[in-house]
């Protein structure tokens, strides 16, 4: 099967070119299988990011014609007329399939991702009990795996990178719906700011290429409903 990779190594090359490989052909073969036998094989010098091949960590993102996918999670045989890969899109390119992801991290650290409870429970009270209505308040939320495939699907963080972004604010959402946090109130300067939820366009393709259903477009915009909140009561009440 023939595979076109787009190549950059900034030590020989100006700007990306694209480099075919002739790859051997299984159903059960993925991506990530199909790069390991060319950087085995063929081409030593071709680099990739990877760590779990269980969709899980979320190392391998990559844009497999033209769309983003976990290399794990895509197999050959939904390409019977071959496929290009590219590095993920709306990110910085560092070498070949990787990219420089410091932007997306550092928003994801904005949006203080832990539990804020100044009064935690003590462990002599034991475990801090959720009920299931509780729990499903964020679960969904809580499953993203931070592999960066709906940055790279984002129209508005490919047009403005101060945009906070879907991953950062689905994880600020479930934070802010977990029975357990008291942060709301910190988290929510970030919702309601300009590069906020407000910033998404809602065209929702975040969601689409989310290989966990996490729905980031949904959480975006459950965000703009209690931003709207915040600014109903700033109306009646002045300094709350």
């Amino acid at each position: 099967m023939k595979i076109e990779i787009l190549r950059y190594r900034p030590e020989t090359d100006q700007k990306p070119v694209w480099q075919s490989y002739d790859v051997p052909y299984t159903r059960e073969m993925s991506v990530l299988e199909a790069l390991a036998y060319i950087k085995d094989e063929l081409d030593p010098t071709l680099s990739y990011r990877w760590s779990c091949r269980m969709a899980i960590c979320g190392s391998c993102g990559m844009m497999v014609n033209g769309i983003p996918k976990l290399g794990c999670k895509t197999f050959l045989r939904d390409y019977p007329k071959g496929m290009k890969i590219e590095a993920l899109a709306n990110f910085p390119i560092e070498r070949d399939l990787v990219v420089d992801m410091s932007d997306f991290i550092e928003k994801l650290e904005a949006i203080k991702p832990y539990i804020i409870n100044d009064a935690p429970a003590s462990i002599e009270d034991g475990c801090h009990n959720q009920s299931p209505k509780q729990l499903a308040q964020y679960k969904q939320f809580s499953m993203c795996i931070n592999c960066g495939l709906c940055y790279a699907a984002c129209p508005q963080y490919g047009l403005d990178k101060s945009f906070t972004g879907p991953a950062a604010l689905a994880l600020l959402h479930r934070y802010n719906q977990d029975s357990r946090d008291n942060g709301k109130a910190e988290r929510m300067k970030i919702v309601n700011a300009e590069e906020g939820a407000w910033g998404c366009t809602f065209v929702g393709y975040c969601s689409q290429v989310c290989p966990k259903d996490v729905d980031p477009a949904a959480a975006i915009q459950l965000g703009k409903v209690e931003s709207a909140k915040d600014y109903v009561i700033a109306m009646f009440k002045p300094g709350e």
